[in-house]
């Protein structure tokens, strides 16, 4: 006999929550200076956890962006170190002694 897809709890353990417990709760208003330790801890305020996600599609425009500036940067010190060449000084990597 196998078990009804609705039964199945494979995907549903790995929600994202969108409130905290207690505990969290307490942690942020603590931190944010609107719960004081001595206070009941009973009809608190619900806090969103305000986690985002970027999708693929974000996460490759970022990428895409650091390499590009990258390469900027390093034609950048090549054109800087060709200019110093032609100009007759001489770059040093390390400093002699």
């Amino acid at each position: 006999m196998s078990i009804h897809k609705s039964l199945n709890l494979g995907s549903g353990i790995v929600s994202v929550r969108s409130v905290f417990t207690r505990r969290e709760r307490i942690d942020k208003m603590v931190d944010a200076g609107t719960f004081d330790e001595g206070s009941m801890p009973l009809g608190m305020p619900k806090i969103k956890t305000r986690v985002r996600t970027m999708t693929k599609r974000q996460l490759k425009a970022i990428a895409s962006e650091q390499r590009e500036a990258s390469i900027a940067e390093l034609e950048a010190s090549q054109a800087a170190a060709r200019a110093a060449e032609a100009a007759g000084e001489v770059l040093e990597d390390t400093p002699s002694e």
